[in-house]
Order: C-alpha cells, then structure tokens, then sequence
C-alpha cells in the first residue's frame, strides 16, 4: 500500500507566500527605476532606445555591443544625443573606454544648433582622450562657443570667467592626473552642472571646473546631451550611464 503524507496547510501558505514565487515586477525600461537619490539609468543594455544618431549616416556608427555602446569613428564622426533635448542642470556620471590606442571624445553639454554655421553644434564640452593626448584635451572643458570667447580650461585647471570676458585660471588640489587613468580600460566620469558653474571628475578625482558671470544672453541656457565620436580609425566605448536631473 502506498502511504500518502499530508503537508500542514501554515507550510502551504508559507511555500505559497514566498518572494521566489510572488510575482514582483522588474523594470523593463532604462528609465522606470530611479535609484535612492533619484538618478535614472538612460541606456538599457541592449539597445540605443532613447537616444538619436547627430548626424544620421548611411552606416550606423553608434551600436550596442556586448552590453556597452560602440562608437566607430571609421563609419562617420558625429554625436549619440540622449532624447531630452532642453536639459539645464543636472548630474551625469558614465564610465567610458578607448580599446584602441588613441580616441578623443567627449560629451557636449547644454549643446544647441549652432547658426553661425562655423560647428553643427555650439556646447560646453566634457573633453576625454585616450591616455597621452595631453591636459589640453583628456580632463579639459572646452568651449565650442562660436560667437564668444572660446577659454583654455585644461584638466587640473579652475577657471572663472568674469562679466566682461576675462578669465582667471587657478589649480585645482588634488586633480586627477593621467597616471590616474586606465590605459585602454574602463574610466568613471561624474559631471556636475548647476547654473553658471560646470565640473567633473574621472576615477573620483576632479579634472576640471568653470564658473561664468557673463550676461545670460550669452550664456548657453539649456540643451542637449551628446556623446562625440571625434575622429576616423577611432573606437569610443560608454555604459553605466545614470542621469540626475536637478530641479532645485
């Protein structure tokens, strides 16, 4: 005779009960989950939904691979552009990698068209290089202000510009140096833009900061963010890229 056992009814509601077998719902979109302070993770993984090729080439030049988003300087130079095209203040924070031996990037920030016709777009600019480019470049703002005074603000550098146009350059304690960058590996960068006052860092050391009082007529208000692939023969890598935007 075969001999049946009986399972109490409490452990039934236990088994039941139990988070392996609830039907908890996981964020499908980048966008859904924000973390505790509020940043949101605008690439997915897997694909460039939410984000636009500037210009759009024949060939894609922006692709994700292997979970990362691949720029090819060898199918066109130009910007992935995140979709909020009006963007003030916020904070930024990606890692990002040149698998070849050279590469210059960089991220535009507050970028609109620019109608002199002299760039596609005017911007500040997150500059980043491969290691050896030069402080003028890798850690460095530059300004692609056609219109206005373009300023040297390399990596290790403060700079404040006053109402008139006239910059004062100060060093930055403590800045990050290129020995403090991962040759052809993974590097975290965090920008921080409030106002009239820009900075960022890589690998948790700052590289560089700027502060403008010129009149707001001639200030770049707001924008787009866009991801720069610079040159051909070229290889950009980013992920883990979370965006904040701030309000206050």
């Amino acid at each position: 005779m075969r001999t049946i056992h009986l399972v109490p009814l409490a452990l039934l509601a236990i088994v039941c009960l139990s988070p392996s077998h609830s039907q908890s719902a996981s964020p499908t979109n980048a966008e859904a989950a924000a973390d505790a302070e509020g940043s949101i993770t605008i690439f997915d993984g897997k694909t460039l939904q939410g984000w636009e090729e500037m210009p759009a080439g024949k060939e894609k030049a922006w692709t994700v691979v292997d979970g990362v988003i691949h720029g090819d300087g060898d199918k066109g130079r130009g910007y992935l552009v995140y979709e909020k095209k009006q963007l003030a203040d916020f904070e930024l924070k990606f890692s990002y990698r040149f698998p070849k031996a050279k590469g210059n990037s960089g991220v535009n920030i507050r970028a609109i068209p620019d109608e002199t016709g002299k760039r596609k777009f005017q911007g500040y600019h997150v500059d980043i290089g491969h290691v050896g480019i030069g402080k003028q470049v890798l850690g460095a703002w530059d300004f692609h202000t056609p219109g206005r005074r373009e300023h040297a603000c390399f990596r290790g550098d403060r700079l404040v510009i006053d109402e008139d146009d006239n910059p004062t350059v100060t060093k930055i304690e403590g800045a990050v140096t290129a020995a403090d960058i991962n040759k052809g590996d993974w590097n975290s960068v965090h920008v921080i833009v409030r106002g009239n006052h820009f900075k960022f860092s890589i690998n948790g050391k700052p590289a560089s900061e700027f502060t403008e009082h010129l009149p707001e007529s001639k200030r770049l208000e707001s924008g787009m963010i866009q991801f720069q692939l610079h040159d051909p023969g070229m290889i950009v890598q980013f992920k883990d890229i979370q965006f904040k935007e701030l309000l206050d």
